[in-house]
């Protein structure tokens, strides 16, 4: 699910392992079949509690909660960056075609507030009966 170039580019994003939790409890599932899980889930739309075991991904429970954990780590948001610069050097983005919308770019300072819009007030509806 995850080819060896991307696992390279992706393995020195990932956050180093709490030294506290080695050796407690059962041994962690490594990161590239964690993170082939969370491909899996994503690419098929199953629920996270069905992945199958046999694909030794580990639960789906553990690639959700290590999903998370990743998320709050910002690896994603790196990996994107990331791999939106390797392709700018190799020259294949065209910029020209790209958009930028609010949910990219926070508005800058000054910019106008938004307006409060009070609710409308209920009332009886018009009669439809002639």
């Amino acid at each position: 699910m995850v080819s060896d170039n991307l696992w390279e580019t992706i393995e020195p994003l990932l956050p180093s392992e709490d030294r506290k939790l080695r050796g407690r409890g059962r041994p962690r599932v490594p990161a590239r079949a964690a993170l082939c899980g969370i491909v899996y889930v994503l690419k098929t739309g199953i629920p996270w509690k069905r992945l199958p075991k046999q694909l030794g991904y580990g639960s789906g429970v553990t690639c959700w909660r290590r999903l998370k954990e990743w998320q709050r780590a910002g690896v994603f948001s790196l990996l994107h960056r990331t791999i939106l610069e390797r392709l700018g050097v190799l020259g294949v983005i065209d910029w020209s075609r790209a958009c930028i919308d609010s949910a990219a770019v926070p508005a800058k300072k000054g910019a106008r507030k938004w307006v409060l819009i009070l609710p409308t007030v209920a009332g009886p509806a018009p009669s439809i009966i002639w």
